[in-house]
């Protein structure tokens, strides 16, 4: 009875969601309606989070709507908004025999709904730097046959090709080696993070001669473990700065130029497009 209210419940959550996310591949819909959400999370009771209000249950009703579920409250680690996630799914769009880089794996719940969208014969390569929640995320997943997870940082290392990077910590800017990782047409979104706590969720794909980049809500994640990259000197971007930005550039491919947005070490951002 328990696993058939389980079912139940995730249907109807799974539409609220796509419909909340106005997402446009149906495949998102079931794979969230797919996915039991209480596999991934600690014993109840659980602590869910909306709107800032954090509430104790054990009521597995609670859990499948569109609130953040903490997974350990002391170090800020929630189980994510389903329907942000949905709606940045629908926009890097995981296809059939893709693969798929998911950085802060957390306990793996969105690393399954991403591995069933490349079904058939695609994979995702799960990093998570905290090695409680790494291996977490190892349990969780173990029937998940298309699922490799690290317990280390996909920040500074050489990473297998990718059509979609995942990215789901802040950081002041993506790691030079996310954007080597994507094949051509590959998208890489990530939430970018130049003030503390806040930013734009950023959808970058790989052009001939390019990187393009939209800027799309901002967002707040927790900050991003064993990151490296600093900012070379110049003020904090403003907020129509991070609007403006239209594609980013590696330094050893391209100087920054007049159109440079903000300037990292090994990365910049411009308001100009890329050239496609």
């Amino acid at each position: 009875m328990a696993q058939e209210g389980s079912d139940h419940y995730r249907r109807a959550y799974a539409g609220h969601i796509a419909r909340l996310a106005e997402i446009q591949d149906g495949r998102i819909e079931h794979a969230f309606a797919s996915v039991p959400r209480e596999a991934f999370l600690p014993p109840p009771p659980w602590t869910v989070i909306s709107m800032g209000d954090a509430t104790r249950t054990s009521e597995i009703a609670d859990i499948y709507d569109n609130v953040l579920v903490a997974i350990d409250r002391e170090r800020g680690i929630n189980n994510g908004e389903p329907a942000l996630h949905a709606a940045w799914i629908d926009v890097v769009s995981p296809q059939p025999g893709e693969m798929v880089i998911h950085v802060g794996a957390g306990t793996g719940y969105y690393t399954a709904i991403l591995s069933l969208l490349v079904l058939p014969g695609g994979r995702v390569e799960a990093f998570e730097y905290e090695a409680d929640l790494a291996a977490q995320a190892s349990r969780n997943l173990g029937a998940y046959a298309n699922v490799t997870v690290h317990a280390a940082s996909a920040f500074g290392r050489a990473l297998p090709k990718a059509d979609v990077v995942y990215v789901n910590a802040g950081v002041l800017a993506p790691d030079v080696e996310w954007l080597r990782a994507l094949n051509q047409g590959g998208r890489l979104i990530f939430p970018w993070q130049p003030h503390k706590g806040w930013g734009p969720a950023l959808l970058v794909t790989r052009q001939a001669s390019g990187f393009s980049a939209q800027p799309l809500m901002n967002v707040g994640f927790i900050s991003c473990s064993g990151t490296t990259e600093k900012m070379s000197g110049a003020p904090l971007p403003t907020e129509a700065d991070l609007a403006a930005v239209r594609s980013i550039w590696i330094r050893s491919d391209r100087s920054p130029d007049s159109h440079a947005v903000a300037v990292y070490d090994d990365v910049w951002f411009s308001s100009d497009e890329s050239e496609g």
